[in-house]
Order: C-alpha cells, then sequence, then structure tokens
C-alpha cells in the first residue's frame, strides 16, 4: 500500500459523512451537555499544564473539533487532559511553552505516522492492570499538582511532584490562609456528592459558578484567572525553534504514546457503552494525530480524547460525531462572548474540580478486583502505579510491559489456541442430534488465557452466527489474567446482547477467583449456567432450546 493510499483510507468516508445527519436533535443536546462538564476541566488541566486557561481552552475547541470529525470513534471527544498534564508539567519547567507547542507538533506527526503504519491494533495487547495502575497513578499525580492551588500559595520549584506538594503544604503551615483551602474542597465536595445524588447534572459548572458569584460577592483575596483572550489567537509557527528539536524527540514520543494509549482506551470504553459502535484503531491514531498537529499553531496544548467526557457524551445520547463537534463549537462561542466572565473564576474552584476529578479516576471496585485476583495482576498494577509517581508516565508503562510480559512468559508453557469442536451426539436421537448442529455451536479454549492471547482468540467467538447456545470449554486453560478474564467478560455481553445464550464448563478452581473478580462466571452462576462438565452443558442447552 502506498502511503498517498494509505492516508486516503484514513479520511473520513461518505458513511461518516451522512452519519452527521442521522440524529442532529440527539446529538447537539449531547454537544451541549458535554460542553457544559469540560468547560471548567478544559480551564483547570490549561492551568495545570502550565501554558494557562486560555491554552486549554484553545485546545477543547480546536483538537475536539479536528479530532470529531477524522477520528475513528463516532462518539469520542477529545481535548486537554488530566493524563496529558502530568507529561507537560515537566516539559514546561524545562523549555517553557514553546517546548510544549514544539513537543505538541511533533507528537502530531508521530501520530499520523502510527496511523500510516497501522499501529493502532497493537494497543490493545496493553494489560488491564498496567492501564489501571497508570490511571491510579495519574489521579494521584493530579491530585498532587492541585495541592498550592487549594492551599492559595505559589507552586514551589520541582519536578518532582510529591517534594514540590510537601514544600507547598509547608508554605501553608508558615502562613496559613483559608480562604482557598474552602473554595477547593467546597467544590470537590459538592461534585463528588452531588454526582451521586444527580449523575447526570453538571456539578462542576454549578460549583464554579457558586464559587466565582462568593468571590466577587465578598472580595475574597483569591488568585483569579485572569483576562482571557476574546478569539481564537491567529495560527503561527512563531514559536518553532528547529536547534531544539532533537532535545525534544523523548518528550514528543512520551506525549505521542499516551495520546495514542489513552484514546484507543477511551474508544474501547466508548465501544462497551454502546451496542453498534466499533471504532477505527487506525483512523483514531490519525484523528489525535492531525488535532496535535493544528493544536499547537493556536496556542493548545497537546490533546488525547477524554474518557470522562466520552463516557458523559454516551450517556447524554449521541448518535454521531456531530456531538463531539457540536461541544467544540459551544466551547468556542463561550471563548467569543462569555471571556471575561470566564476571567474571574478563581483558580482555588478550579482546583477543587481537579481534585475531583482525579478522585472519580479512580475505580475502587476495578482496583480492589485485580489487586484479589492474582498476585501478578497486583504486582503488575502496584509497580505501574507507584513508578507512575516516583518518575514518570512513559517508564511506568514500560515498567508495567516487561514485568507483566515477564510473568505471562513464566507462566506460558505451550500455545493458546480455540478450537471448535464436535459434541458428542452418541445419545442423541437423528432429529436431536440436528437440533444441536443447527443451534449449538462448543468452543474448547487450550492453553493461556493472558493479555498477549485474549483478544486475539476470543473476540473470534463475537462473530458466530445461526446459533442459540454456545459452550465454552475450559478445563484446558492453563493460566488466565485480569486481561483475558475481562475479554471473556465483554465477549459474553456482546452474545447475551444477540440473544445468544453462554454456557460455562470445567473451571479449574484456580481459575474461579480471577473469574469471579474480574469476569462474568458469579453472574453465569447465579443463572445456572457453569457446570463442572460439558456433557451437562449440553443437557441444559438442550433444556434452553425446548424452552
Amino acid at each position: 500500500m502506498s502511503a498517498r493510499g494509505g492516508v486516503r483510507s484514513l479520511l473520513p468516508g461518505k458513511p461518516e459523512l451522512m452519519s452527521l445527519a442521522r440524529s442532529p436533535r440527539h446529538d447537539l443536546v449531547a454537544g451541549v451537555t458535554v460542553a457544559i462538564v469540560a468547560l471548567p476541566l478544559a480551564l483547570g488541566f490549561g492551568i495545570a499544564s502550565g501554558l494557562g486557561a486560555a491554552a486549554g481552552l484553545v485546545t477543547a475547541v480546536v483538537a475536539g473539533a479536528v479530532a470529531a470529525v477524522f477520528g475513528g470513534s463516532s462518539l469520542q471527544v477529545s481535548g486537554p487532559t488530566g493524563a496529558m498534564t502530568v507529561v507537560l508539567a515537566p516539559i514546561v519547567a524545562v523549555h517553557g511553552p514553546a517546548g510544549v507547542l514544539t513537543v505538541g507538533l511533533m507528537a502530531g506527526v508521530l501520530l499520523i505516522g502510527l496511523a500510516v503504519a497501522r499501529a493502532g491494533r497493537y494497543m490493545r495487547y496493553v494489560p488491564v492492570p498496567v492501564v489501571e495502575g497508570f490511571t491510579l497513578g495519574i489521579a494521584g499525580v493530579i491530585a498532587l499538582q492541585q495541592v498550592p492551588a487549594a492551599l492559595g500559595v505559589p507552586t514551589p520549584h520541582g519536578e518532582q511532584i510529591v517534594l514540590v506538594a510537601a514544600r507547598a503544604v509547608a508554605d501553608f503551615g508558615a502562613h496559613p490562609s483559608w480562604q482557598a483551602v474552602v473554595l477547593s474542597v467546597g467544590v470537590a465536595l459538592v461534585m463528588l456528592l452531588g454526582g451521586r445524588w444527580r449523575p447526570k447534572v453538571p456539578f462542576s459548572l454549578i460549583a464554579v459558578v457558586v464559587a466565582t458569584l462568593v468571590v466577587w460577592a465578598t472580595n475574597l483575596p483569591v488568585a483569579r484567572i485572569g483576562a482571557l483572550p476574546s478569539t481564537l489567537p491567529v495560527p503561527s509557527l512563531g514559536f518553532l525553534d528547529p536547534s531544539t528539536l532533537t532535545a525534544l524527540v523523548p518528550s514528543a514520543v512520551a506525549v505521542a504514546a499516551l495520546a495514542a494509549l489513552e484514546s484507543l482506551l477511551s474508544a474501547t470504553v466508548a465501544d462497551a457503552m454502546s451496542v453498534d459502535e466499533h471504532h477505527d484503531p487506525d483512523k483514531e491514531l490519525f484523528g489525535q494525530g492531525l488535532a496535535n498537529l493544528v493544536t499547537p499553531l493556536f496556542g493548545g496544548v497537546p490533546a488525547t480524547a477524554a474518557i470522562a467526557r466520552t463516557a458523559v457524551n454516551v450517556r447524554a445520547g449521541a448518535r454521531s460525531r456531530l456531538a463531539a463537534l457540536s461541544h467544540a463549537l459551544v466551547l468556542a462561542v463561550i471563548v467569543f462572548t462569555a471571556a471575561p466572565l470566564v476571567g474571574a473564576i478563581p483558580i482555588a474552584a478550579l482546583a477543587g474540580v481537579l481534585l475531583a476529578t482525579a478522585i472519580r479516576m479512580v475505580e475502587v471496585g476495578a482496583v480492589l478486583a485485580l489487586l484479589r485476583s492474582t498476585r501478578s495482576d497486583a504486582l503488575v498494577l502496584v509497580l505501574t502505579a507507584v513508578t507512575t509517581l516516583a518518575l514518570d508516565l512513559v517508564t511506568a508503562v514500560i515498567v508495567g510491559l516487561v514485568v507483566a510480559g515477564g510473568l505471562a512468559l513464566r507462566t506460558i508453557a505451550g500455545t493458546a489456541r480455540l478450537e471448535q469442536i464436535v459434541l458428542d451426539h452418541s445419545r442423541h436421537a437423528g432429529e436431536e442430534q440436528a437440533l444441536l448442529a443447527e443451534h449449538i455451536v462448543a468452543y474448547r479454549l487450550d492453553g493461556p488465557l493472558f493479555f498477549a492471547a485474549a483478544h486475539r482468540f476470543l473476540l473470534e467467538l463475537t462473530e458466530v452466527a445461526d446459533v442459540k447456545v454456545v459452550i465454552l470449554r475450559m478445563s484446558r486453560v492453563s493460566t488466565i489474567d485480569a486481561t483475558g478474564a475481562l475479554v471473556l467478560r465483554d465477549v459474553i455481553g456482546r452474545l447475551e446482547h444477540r440473544g445468544i445464550a453462554v454456557l460455562v464448563s470445567g473451571v479449574k478452581p484456580g481459575h474461579e477467583r480471577v473469574l469471579d473478580a474480574l469476569g462474568p462466571a458469579t453472574r453465569l452462576r447465579d443463572l445456572g449456567r457453569v457446570f463442572a462438565s460439558t456433557p451437562e452443558a449440553i443437557e441444559h442447552a438442550r433444556a434452553l432450546l425446548h424452552q
């Protein structure tokens, strides 16, 4: 395939463009809803990145629009994210704002190269414990980054976030002032408690508006965002210094890797939340690459897909990429019409928004389930999270992948394979044999069911057709990890959504713990669909067909 042909295949086709008119009312409502949620996050992440609130807004508008049009998911919403600010803050400290813009430009080129090389499919092999570990670490870093603003003290110098937060606490102890603390904690509590009470209400925006009004009415001496431009900046390459490109290559690789990983993870989440959505990973990388190529020209920070905003978009009823596009347009209108009002927002209130966001990022149930599943998964999760806090995100992912790969290789003794088998019809009459052959299919899973093999083999199951019952024979599975259990759960859910009953037989005692913690075993057992032997499963399948 030529480079030109490769790029042409990554551009939006007629089906993507036609989908914009599928359900415009639902998409526009979803777009406005996401914009309301995204506004305080864009401002907060812009400040956290070191380039300011205006850069966050520009990123949400420009990257949000470009990625919506050219991305590989119809439901994805892109913009500045907390994970990206973790990588950008050290770049600002060393190379300044121009360095961040240059890194974004270079990362965009790298992402487009990955898309042309069709590298998107390889991102799905990242083990779940690595993903959860760096998400946990990122949440910790985001929370620590907000400590100075939440305490109302200047941000101390330093690159190690734990030490910077500790110095901020020491500075606050020397000269305590509680106004900023009350604002940030109040906003965070309103978001967390209100979100549990009424999940669909945008409590982040409500809390920020109330905090701003209180500061305005009482004239509290707290820092505010300050003046914002009332238009988008004129695109420019004035920041580009060719002499710095070599020094910025490692940072650009880190940003591109994070953008690819987070975007494809978010697209997978969007697929799971919808019924018929299936993203194209290479088109998603291409869209994110274009977004990061264009956004620095307007002064925006590197962007990626945002899982939280994507989830809001899906839950708000989005049907096509028009929703994400309209979210960017609504934010642009806010920039053009309400810049002075936005500039009055206290920084401590945005710190509260990000503190609550960091807390929400941690899915306690998923983390505890991984810690209980296997010692290997628990070790990978903890190592990845600690490395993220102590060093940096890219190093953490590398450490997690190396450790996960080493532990998996240690337990593998053979090659995993998925084999459709012929059911034993010896005890059945001819009509019963025909019924089984027409409506029941059995698969035997052999060897390890771990992160490197789970997608390749299990996703074949979603393609079965013209059957009413699928029997999974698991007596020959040698090992199973968290990723295998989660993919198994996803596959069973997709089959059941199509009206296909799934039965499981022969689960080994050593595998029950991870399947109960992360997989569908508990629910299937409650339905009476887990069996010690395959003959028992066949008898139950026949009973289901006669109901």
